[in-house]
């Protein structure tokens, strides 16, 4: 069986890394940031993949200790040096403009303009990326070299942006399952041109999301397309009752780039999809596992106390340990079409985890069962070779007590868990196990 199904393994389909660099590419000059057009746009080049719902919370909305903020609007930004040339001009880049930055316009002095300007002495040819949400000014990102350039004079400043009564945009698509308890993947959209921090994380989320709508699946899978931190905030305040249903979830960013997987665990440490992570990620070649740490992406919104859900991280490189992290070399040269399939297969085989454990007990624990009689003792084909599926049927006959859960399995045997969750099925077909 080709990649049968999602509890017993999948893999991205071969056209899977190039789509999502497409996407990516396509994406990549959007000036997305918390709210706005940007995100709209990026929500809409989503839907070619998978049908999305978008949701607008208008601003001023009270979110548990917050409000929706304004939003915010860009239409042109740069600064006139002395000799009249344009610096800085968000037609190159939207990144060297300060997120979020306030209106102004207006001539300033050399000493001015260096108060409102941001770069990085340690990497004088990148431009970084900056915000300024929730702290209003205005600024500009630049090199470090452009602005040790810059000479004595008056300089013309032209930030031409809008902050209004708006709303908060958000992506939602609900993949209903057999169980209505739910499985969250979410990502954020308020970044710019950011190749890997941002958009990988979306492309995988909309690749995972069109995979699984084609297969069957237990639980319920919401995939949620949020800025970071006020649409977390924002969709935990208003899904009240779809919060008491989350069995798990998973929070995808920086999956495009060359580095191994790391995960993180959920505030718990060892929820059901810590657990899969420990089968998936810990065995893949580079693969590491990261305590939790109150600091990093949507994971801190999620497993906050209150709510205490099993979310945990998936990325390959950690935020702030590679030098393009939140800079222009975040581009689309970082990002490789093999390492997003890679990503996304991952982020399916660890879905698959979740979705295929259970606890089963063996109905023949006395002496082993006659397999062969039973047609047990064969090949599956596809990704789970005979030897792997027959070493599967024993462990499971073994460790079927009504105790140990399919995961359990897979931990004490080493054994693949769609290799152990197709022995499952089968044992269970055979009449042989019983789900408790």
């Amino acid at each position: 069986m080709e990649n049968p199904s999602l509890r017993t393994g999948m893999e991205a389909d071969p056209a899977a890394g190039e789509r999502m660099h497409r996407f990516i590419a396509d994406a990549f000059g959007f000036c997305r940031s918390i709210t706005g057009d940007g995100v709209r746009d990026t929500l809409r080049l989503v839907e070619q993949t998978i049908p999305l719902t978008q949701v607008e919370v208008p601003t001023g909305t009270e979110v548990l200790d917050w409000t929706v903020p304004q939003e915010w609007a860009l239409r042109d930004a740069f600064v006139i040096a002395p000799d009249g040339r344009r610096l800085f001009d968000v037609a190159e880049s939207n990144l060297h403009l300060v997120g979020y930055s306030t209106p102004f316009r207006g001539v300033v002095d050399l000493e001015e303009l260096k108060a409102h300007l941001h770069s990085l002495p340690d990497h004088p040819d990148l431009v970084p990326y900056r915000t300024s949400y929730y702290s209003p000014t205005w600024g500009f990102c630049a090199t470090q070299r452009d602005v040790d350039a810059l000479e004595p004079g008056e300089y013309e400043v032209v930030v031409d942006t809008e902050l209004f009564d708006g709303s908060l945009t958000y992506g939602e698509l609900v993949l209903p399952g057999d169980d209505e308890r739910e499985v969250l993947v979410t990502t954020h959209t308020c970044h710019p041109s950011l190749a890997n921090d941002n958009l990988s994380g979306i492309a995988v989320a909309a690749e995972v999301a069109r995979a699984l709508a084609a297969v069957p699946h237990r639980f319920t899978y919401r995939f949620l397309f949020i800025p970071g931190t006020i649409g977390a905030i924002t969709w935990l305040a208003t899904h009240r009752e779809v919060v008491d249903r989350v069995h798990c979830g998973l929070v995808l960013t920086g999956l495009g780039d060359a580095g191994g997987f790391t995960y993180k665990r959920s505030r718990r440490g060892d929820t059901v999809i810590d657990r899969a992570a420990e089968l998936v990620v810990e065995r893949d070649a580079g693969g590491r596992m990261l305590d939790w740490y109150p600091y990093g992406y949507d994971e801190r919104q999620f497993c906050s106390p209150g709510f205490d859900l099993a979310v945990g991280r998936l990325t390959r490189a950690v935020h702030g340990e590679f030098p393009e992290y939140h800079t222009s070399a975040d581009d689309l040269s970082f990002v490789d079409q093999a390492q997003l399939t890679h990503s996304a297969t991952t982020v399916l085989r660890l879905l698959g985890a979740v979705d295929g454990d259970d606890t089963f007990r063996n109905l023949t624990p006395y002496g082993e069962p006659r397999l062969g009689a039973r047609g047990l003792y064969r090949g599956t084909g596809g990704a789970i070779d005979r030897r792997s599926y027959e070493m599967a049927v024993l462990w499971v006959l073994s460790l079927s007590d009504g105790h140990h859960d399919l995961m359990a399995i897979a931990e004490a045997s080493e054994l693949e868990m769609g290799a152990v969750v197709e022995a499952a099925d089968q044992l269970m077909g055979a009449g042989l196990l019983a789900r408790v």
